[in-house]
This record gives structure tokens, sequence and C-alpha cells, in this order.
């Protein structure tokens, strides 16, 4: 895959709520679409999700937008199983491909993350690292069950370069990472990705397959 350019977007340090910086991502951000149907097969579900993205030299802003015909948030507390939630993900690695970080988050802004090296070795964040993550969820913040219909939404958020252990400094820093958008104990579960990745079975904790993302100057 052709790296991914994430701007230089320095009024996003300036808006007044998350929501206001999902505006400006909206028309000034790099847009990608998290439409990799890697298991077809088992999983044909393919709800439209896209991400939008910039960076203020010191956050990164990731504005997810997904459409879809099923809605689940029970989780509502750190670290809790969002991937079972209608859920959009953003794997990073600093440096390489491990360690790297499992930003995860539900549709109401409940988020779980780790530095890892795979799937079975993870060192959770602290409640202080995944508090440091400004989150915006349009669904609100109150959990529900499943829900069936037509649903629009987006989830917001702004992570501090420092978590990565990254310092940007007017020059492109390269990262290597993946998005993901997911939903495990929905009526229609579904595992889409931005980079492909080639697997028997769903497992989006495989860091051969990030591709490589660059924050420009």
């Amino acid at each position: 895959m052709e790296p991914l350019h994430i701007p230089y977007l320095p009024a996003l340090a300036s808006c007044d709520s998350l929501a206001d910086a999902a505006r400006l991502l909206e028309e000034q951000g790099t847009r990608i679409s998290i439409d990799s149907l890697n298991w077809p097969d088992q999983f044909p579900y393919h709800p439209l999700t896209t991400a939008t993205l910039a960076h203020d030299g010191k956050d990164i802003y990731v504005d997810f937008f997904v459409r879809c015909n099923y809605l689940r948030a029970v989780n509502d507390t750190n670290m809790s199983p969002v991937h079972e939630d209608s859920c959009v993900e953003f794997f990073v690695a600093p440096e390489g491909r491990t360690p790297y970080i499992n930003f995860e988050c539900n549709c109401i802004g409940t988020i779980s993350a780790s530095r890892r090296t795979d799937r079975h070795n993870s060192t959770p964040l602290s409640d202080e690292e995944l508090n440091s993550v400004r989150r915006y969820a349009s669904c609100g913040n109150r959990p529900f069950e499943m829900l069936e219909g037509l649903f629009a939404w987006n989830l917001c958020e702004a992570i501090p370069m420092s978590l990565l252990g990254i310092e940007w400094k007017d020059t492109p820093v390269e990262l290597m990472g993946n998005f993901y958008k997911c939903a495990d104990r929905t009526s229609s579960p579904h595992f889409l990705s931005w980079a492909p990745i080639s697997t028997p079975e769903p497992d989006f904790h495989r860091p051969e397959f990030f591709s490589k993302i660059i924050l420009d100057a």
C-alpha cells in the first residue's frame, strides 16, 4: 500500500471541542476507507466505515464515521471488551512494527488500549494514560443493548504523541499501523481493516500487516 500521509493542521489545537475538531477534519483532513473485507465467506457484512485524520504537532486526530444496521454499546468502563460492541480501532507502532498500542473505542467512547508485542503479550495503559486520549462520541456516552435500524455515527479521538513516545519537530515522523471496524457480538459480526490482512481467521493483532503512516510537516 501507498503510505498514509497525515497532514499537519495546527488550527486543531485551537478548537474548543472535539466536535469542532471533527468539523475541521472534515474540511481539511485526509480521509481513508476502512473497507478490506478480509474474511468474506465467514463475515460478509460490510458497514461503510471511514477515518479522517490530521495532527497538530502534539496530538493525532482520528475521526471515524460509520453507517451500519446494528448498534451495540454495552461496555462503559476503561479496558472493558469494547470490541464486542460497535467498535473502531487504531493500532499504531511508533517505531517499526512492535511494540504497538491498540486504541479501541466503542460508539459511546469507551476505550481499551495496551502496549503489545502481539495478541498475547500486553501491558494495559493506566487510567491516567487512557483518560489522556480525548474522545467525542456522537451517540453520547450512556451504554445500551443492541439496536437494529439504520445508523450513522462518528467517534473522534485525539491521541497524544507522548503516549507513543514520539516527538514531532517540524519534520515528518514515520509510524506503522492499521485501522479497523468490528462488532463481535452484534447480529452481524464483522472485521474490516484499512490495510489488508492475510490470515485464515480474523486477527487484528498482526503487526506484520501494518502499513506505513507518515505525520507530515
